[in-house]
């Protein structure tokens, strides 16, 4: 058997809802013995030549849903803010025909915003699945396992100046890669499921969250001011060369996590029957950790430690989405979704003073982590 790598195992093919066993059935124009059978119930089967493809009814129509919704928000968060923007002067603006004020709004305000909202959102709530899905709880999102506070702690130190030269972004991402370890560490020998893992990572937050106050408190108050935007999460000081990091990121990461779909389906039973199907445990886990504590990283760099969205995201998209798999598209669908959202609150409900995206998503965040404890989902488990 070949060594497993990010893809499907061999194993895995042979896994209820994977392997030719399956009855399928095709589109007009298959050769007749294909046209002879059926896809399962809830696909379809789209088949081109020798290839052919089965798609979920339901993933894809929830997909399309948060695609429409994401873009009505997108165009909200165009034209509405202190300068209102009218559905003609933004069609101009976009095409390249703005003029004056409105042209500058669109072109150098608002997109460069809404663009790294969107990224951060995907990469949040992406990373926030991955976790959730490795550590088999609904709970298990970076922000709460500490991985956001190693990140933020350790992108403040380098902006008080502690003799660190590298810049915050990779900062950020040594943080929390810090932060990953020692949980991963301390959780039973590497063990990622059960709520050992959770009460590790809380604990290394709250440290890393101690040592981010220290730093704070210990510098001259324009130092201050410089660090806290990379403490409470915010889309206002976005580094652009974060940016485009963030971007590259999260095209790869998420071709990744695309590629571990089929492992990370069968990882969300119980260890014997995951190994017995094919899928190197181990190997999987550190793999599918190393990817969250990547997207967190770049995403921390960007926007600061903008906590729930990891939560939220995720639950939107198993809310809309069937326990057939898991939905790493649409979470990161609904991460942006939320991010542009609360971030489009935030400059329009105290206006003209301007909350943090971070301290927006806290407040929305809250109550939904105490619905969720209030409320267990047996759907939480997939």
């Amino acid at each position: 058997m070949k060594k497993e790598s990010w893809g499907q195992t061999p194993a895995e093919s042979m896994s209820p809802g994977f392997g030719r066993s399956q009855a399928v059935s095709t589109l007009p124009g298959s050769d007749p013995e294909s046209r002879s059978q059926r896809a399962p119930a809830g696909y379809w089967r789209l088949v081109h030549g020798e290839f052919s493809l089965l798609v979920e009814r339901r993933a894809l129509a929830a997909n399309l849903l948060l695609v429409m919704l994401l873009l009505v928000a997108s165009v909200a968060y165009l034209m509405l803010g202190s300068i209102p923007v009218g559905a003609s002067e933004l069609a101009r603006a976009l095409s390249g025909n703005g003029e004056g004020v409105t042209a500058f709004v669109i072109h150098d305000l608002r997109l460069p915003r809404l663009a790294a909202a969107w990224l951060t959102g995907a990469a949040f709530a992406l990373a926030g699945c991955l976790m959730q899905t490795l550590a088999r709880n609904r709970l298990a999102t970076p922000g709460i396992i500490g991985i956001d506070n190693g990140a933020t702690a350790f992108a403040v130190a380098s902006v008080v100046g502690l003799g660190v030269s590298l810049a915050p972004p990779a900062m950020a991402l040594a943080g929390a890669a810090t932060a990953a370890a020692i949980t991963f560490g301390l959780a039973n020998g590497g063990d990622t499921r059960g709520y050992r893992f959770i009460v590790a990572g809380i604990g290394i937050g709250a440290v890393f969250g101690a040592i981010t106050q220290l730093l704070l408190a210990r510098v001259a108050i324009d130092t201050a001011n410089a660090a806290y935007p990379w403490t409470v999460g915010t889309l206002n000081a976005r580094p652009g060369g974060a940016v485009m990091a963030l971007a590259a990121g999260l095209a790869l990461g998420l071709g990744l996590a695309l590629a571990l779909s089929r492992s990370l389906t069968l990882m969300r039973f119980s260890d014997a029957v995951a190994a017995g199907l094919g899928v190197m445990l181990h190997r999987r886990r550190v793999q599918v950790l190393a990817l969250s504590v990547l997207l967190t990283a770049l995403a921390v760099a960007v926007a600061g430690p903008v906590g729930m969205v990891g939560l939220i995201g995720p639950e939107i998209a198993r809310s809309l989405s069937s326990s057939r798999g898991v939905p790493l598209f649409a979470s990161a669908l609904a991460g942006a979704l939320v991010m542009v959202l609360a971030d489009l609150v935030g400059r329009l409900l105290l206006a003209p003073i301007e909350l943090p995206v971070g301290i927006v998503t806290a407040v929305v965040g809250g109550p939904w982590l105490l619905w969720i404890l209030l409320r267990p989902d047996s759907r939480s488990s997939r």
